[in-house]
Parts: structure tokens; C-alpha cells; sequence
């Protein structure tokens, strides 16, 4: 196996370097990936696998933070025009990206299912000749979207072990589930899919990432430094009214909002692990001379445990209800986008760490890692297998980083992307063998 393998990983190898350069030049955020999910579909549907889109994998109204309609709309004219696959274009618009593809082996066995994210960051690319995606004529032609956190190394590994599964599905028992999931990125489209169904039936689940600090060469079997979290957009509505002749007939949003922000930093840390909170946006007025009638806050909650998160999220709503009753305000608040805590199950790491382990493009395993990586909503595939019996982990693909994820400048080297391959098929190998 391992020399057929290696020349299986060695062949895809240009094809994969296109497949990323390709989506990170047509970059599309969360919900948009309309072209990006049309491509994966085609591709899919083209080697053999049932394919499942749209509608079909995502429960629409689980969804959170969806672009408004003629964001939608738009980006859909601009997919039609710039490459997307015209066949699942119509299955794909309206916010449901989210695709599967599905490859059965007519011959009984476990179902295995690996994740991976397609969506972009709402960040404007550095372009400049300093930056290899710009230099090699690959950076994004989306203003303020760019492939920042490597979903489009991600999206290629996919589709990566996707030709290689079929290629040797004679080999192998159970069913394959390939899962494409649409906006990661603010913790808001997993638990779409979740909620659709789409891991009901499986054993096994391996969510992958690239980067996050692990160095190249190096892959982390289990990742358990996932924190929960809730993301609020918080709506403050008060009263309009002239600041110098008639203060005392306004309603200051502004002042509620201002005191909300006071009050959720002074929300007590939770004893029995980590917590946060942070308010990333204030926005409110229109003049000096106006009392302000809308302000805008855009906070997070976190929590080392979905419990301690649940702790976080439920102050911080008393604090924003009771700074809005302060001033005698109005408060609206709108969750768009909320991930669990997940904890890797151990006997699919020892699985995951000891196929990892045969692989000549990985010099190192680390089977635990309990470093915080922010939050992932992968975590809602995880606990949905687990609670249903199955085992699931998250894994780490190390590589080397030009810059930061979340960076304007961020680019990885795309020696990853043959690894991520290997690896993932030699876990699919020692689970469905």
C-alpha cells in the first residue's frame, strides 16, 4: 500500500496546489460560497460519489448571522459569472452552501465521515509583491474576502481524498461521508448541518485544520483547546432628541450601550475554568447636538466548558437588559453564531495517531494537545456523534505560516496539502478497512 499510496499523493499533487489557488483567488465568506460549493459538487458528482446540496444537508433556519437577501443575490449574479458549475448553482443560493458527498462500498462497515470548511474571512488581502498570492497571481479578487485561516487548503485536501477513496474503494467496507460545511468562521454553519441530519448515522468523525501554530511536519491527533462560544449583535434603540433644548425628551442609546459595555467586562470569571468576553464593535449617533437613538454592540462570550460559556452568556444578557431598563431604553439581541466545547474521543485518537504515524510526509505526532485555538463549530458534529455513540476527534496539520490566521498577509507553504491527503487517507484506511 504505502509506495502505491505515496505515488496515488505524489500524482494529485499539482492538482491540489490548483485547487487551492483557485479558491483562494475567488474567495467567498460564509454563506457565499456559492461557486466554491458548485465546483466541490461537480467534482464530487463527476468521480462517483451521491452528492447531497443545499436544502438537503442544512436545516435553514438553524443557520446564523445569513447575509441579508441582496447580499445573497448578488453574490449569486457574481458566482454565475466567475465559474460556478451551473448544474448546482440553483441548489446552492439563498445562504444554503453546505454540501456531502457520499460514497458507499456495498459492503458492510462503519460510516466515516471527515469535515472540512470551505468559507473565506472578511478581510481585504494584502496586495502586494511581498505576498505570494498576489506575487503568483492567485490573491483574492473579492474585496475585504480572503482565505485567511487556509479553508482553501482545506476545501482541496477534501477534495484530494475524495479522488482517493474512490480510486481504492474496492479496498474498503462501510460508507464514506465528505462533509463541506459552509461558515465557519464566526462559529455559524455547523449546527445548519448538525441539525439536518447529516451525522446521524456515523462512527467515526475527523474535523481537520491547518496551521494554528503547530509547525510543518507535525500533526496533532486530538485537539481539546476548542473553547465555547456565543456571538451577540446587540441592538440598543432609545429616543432621538435635541442635546441643547430638549435633552430631558430623549432616550440615549448611546449611554445604555456605553453602560452595558462597563457591565459585561465586569461580568466574575468562572472558577472552574476559562472565560471571556469581548466587545469588538460600538457604534451609535449621528451628530454631537443629537441624543443618540441606535447604538450597536457586536460582542462574544467564551467558555472553556459549554457550561461556563452558558454562565458568560446568560450575565451577559441580564447586563444588556439592565443597562436598556437604566436609561429606558429598548434592547434586541441577536445571536449569529454560537459553537460547544468537544473534547476528542480517546480511542479515535490512538486510531487517528498511529495511521498519522505511518506517513512519510509527517516527522512528528502529538496525540493530545490541550493549547486553546479559539472556538470551532465543528464542535456540534462532534458532540452530535458522540451522543449518538460514535467517536470523533479534531486534528491538526502543521505547517508553516508566512503570517497569523485572521491576517491580511496570512499564506501557508502547500507542502501541506499532499499531507493533509496522506494522512486523512490512512485514517479512512485503518477505520474502514
Amino acid at each position: 500500500m504505502a509506495t502505491d499510496l505515496q505515488q496515488a499523493v505524489e500524482e494529485l499533487r499539482p492538482q491540489l496546489q490548483t485547487w487551492r489557488r483557485d479558491f483562494h483567488k475567488y474567495a467567498e465568506s460564509g454563506f457565499l460560497e456559492m461557486r466554491t460549493a458548485s465546483i466541490v459538487a461537480a467534482y464530487l458528482e463527476k468521480l462517483g460519489y451521491k452528492v447531497k446540496a443545499g436544502s438537503e444537508v442544512m436545516e435553514a433556519e438553524a443557520r446564523m448571522g445569513v447575509p441579508d437577501a441582496t447580499v445573497l443575490e448578488k453574490h449569486q449574479q457574481w458566482a454565475k459569472e466567475n465559474g460556478a458549475d451551473e448544474k448546482w448553482l440553483p441548489k446552492l443560493t439563498g445562504g444554503m452552501t453546505g454540501v456531502v458527498g457520499v460514497l458507499d462500498t456495498g459492503r458492510p462497515g462503519p460510516v466515516v465521515a471527515f469535515r472540512v470548511d470551505m468559507d473565506a474571512l472578511d478581510i481585504q488581502e494584502e496586495l502586494s509583491e511581498g505576498h505570494i498570492p498576489f506575487a503568483e497571481g492567485f490573491a483574492s479578487v473579492n474585496a475585504n474576502m480572503m482565505h485567511a485561516c487556509g479553508h482553501d487548503g482545506h476545501t482541496a485536501i477534501g477534495l484530494g481524498l475524495a479522488s482517493l477513496l474512490m480510486q481504492q474503494k474496492d479496498r474498503f467496507s462501510g460508507t464514506f461521508k465528505l462533509i463541506f460545511q459552509p461558515a465557519e468562521e464566526g462559529t455559524r454553519g455547523a449546527k445548519s448541518m448538525t441539525e439536518a441530519g447529516v451525522v446521524d448515522d456515523v462512527d467515526y468523525f475527523i474535523a481537520t485544520h491547518l496551521g494554528t501554530g503547530v509547525p510543518a511536519g507535525e500533526i496533532v491527533a486530538g485537539n481539546a483547546g476548542f473553547l465555547a462560544t456565543t456571538k451577540m449583535d446587540v441592538v440598543f434603540k432609545g429616543k432621538a432628541s435635541h442635546a441643547g433644548g430638549r435633552p430631558h425628551e430623549g432616550k440615549n442609546a448611546l449611554m445604555a450601550a456605553s453602560t452595558a459595555v462597563l457591565g459585561l467586562y465586569g461580568i466574575p470569571r468562572h472558577a472552574d475554568g476559562a472565560s471571556r468576553v469581548n466587545v469588538g464593535v460600538l457604534q451609535a449617533g449621528s451628530g454631537r447636538n443629537i441624543i443618540p437613538s441606535r447604538a450597536l454592540l457586536k460582542i462574544e462570550t467564551r467558555g472553556e466548558t459549554s457550561e461556563i460559556n452558558d454562565y458568560i452568556r446568560t450575565q451577559a444578557l441580564n447586563v444588556l437588559n439592565g443597562a436598556a431598563a437604566m436609561y429606558d431604553t429598548q434592547v434586541e439581541v441577536d445571536i449569529v453564531g454560537e459553537a460547544r466545547s468537544s473534547k476528542p474521543s480517546p480511542e479515535l485518537v490512538e486510531i487517528v495517531a498511529e495511521a498519522a504515524a505511518q506517513s512519510p510526509l509527517v516527522e512528528n505526532v502529538t496525540k493530545w494537545s490541550e493549547g486553546a485555538a479559539g472556538s470551532e463549530d465543528a464542535t456540534y458534529f462532534m458532540e452530535r456523534v458522540k451522543n449518538k455513540g460514535g467517536l470523533a476527534t479534531y486534528i491538526i496539520v502543521g505547517t508553516t505560516l508566512a503570517a497569523g490566521h485572521h491576517n491580511e498577509l496570512f499564506d501557508y507553504d502547500e507542502e501541506v496539502l499532499p499531507a493533509g491527503v496522506d494522512v486523512l487517507f490512512r485514517i479512512a484506511a485503518s477505520l474502514a478497512k
